[in-house]
């Protein structure tokens, strides 16, 4: 499998690339394959490990694209950065198994499901049978739904168990082990409070085995904690949450401001 180097032994930084309109920080910033592939290669001489590239915008309020029209976005991107950086190890944020099995074909290494498999379970098959890395990460309902679905009678013991049950679906269908890799979901149908208390419950979901990937960044918890609306100005808030993932073990961190928080990782790597 592709993995960064030092996987487990510190906490690896996946760079975001939208390939959307509508994403809720970046949109439109990424949508030709050139500027993507000037901003995957910045990223990576910032210090990411791992390209994130998503072509559906997920925020809350989104609207669904069908997979014709998310690989139409995808395809050339992925083809611009992979025929650029053949060693770089690129993920796709994606739910639609068409979608993850064309990715795949054309050279990418990782599938990033925002669903867990809730909304496409095929997608299981399709990493089964590559053997690749999968984030399984946990949510309820889509983009129009999440926010009313937001209830919890302990949010970190009731997220576990909802991706536990999500992960034994995924290794009913051939998925082994040791692609799984966890994502809490933060921002996904989770209020402010319920994101807070999940940062401070990573120990209860790293000690299931599985490596965890956070999302903290630049979203709307950040910007509720910090007092700051615009969210190309929470890379400080961001920055604390990256903390608090060092300090729990997390295994990577997904986000935008890729220099900034590749200084923050190293310095909170040295302190904790």
């Amino acid at each position: 499998m592709n993995l960064p180097n030092g996987w487990l032994e510190k906490t690896c930084l996946m760079a975001v690339i939208n390939i959307t309109p509508d994403s809720f920080s970046d949109g439109g910033k990424y949508l030709d394959p050139e500027s993507a592939l000037e901003s995957a290669s910045l990223h990576l001489n910032n210090g990411a490990n791992v390209l994130d590239l998503g072509a559906q915008s997920t925020r809350p309020g989104a609207t669904l694209l069908s997979p014709e029209e998310e690989l139409s976005r995808l395809i050339p991107v992925l083809k611009e950065i992979r025929s650029s950086h053949k060693n770089t190890i690129i993920s796709i944020d994606t739910f639609w198994s068409i979608v993850a099995e064309r990715a795949l074909n054309e050279g990418a290494n990782w599938i990033n499901d925002v669903s867990g498999g809730r909304l496409d379970q095929d997608i299981f098959k399709v990493v089964a049978e590559s053997g690749c890395p999968y984030v399984l990460t946990h949510s309820r309902g889509n983009s129009e739904s999440m926010n009313s679905l937001a209830s919890y009678v302990d949010v970190v013991i009731d997220v576990r168990n909802e991706l536990l049950k999500s992960t034994e679906l995924a290794l009913n269908s051939g998925i082994m082990s040791d692609q799984l890799i966890w994502d809490p979901g933060l921002g996904f149908a989770k209020t402010t409070e319920h994101n807070l208390d999940i940062l401070h419950g990573l120990d209860a979901f790293t000690s299931e085995g599985f490596p965890l990937l956070v999302g903290p960044s630049r979203k709307r918890f950040v910007g509720d904690v910090t007092q700051e609306s615009d969210p190309l100005q929470r890379v400080f808030g961001t920055a604390a949450v990256v903390c608090r993932c060092v300090q729990a073990n997390v295994a990577m961190v997904r986000v935008h401001d890729v220099k900034a928080i590749s200084q923050t990782l190293k310095m909170a790597s040295s302190l904790w």
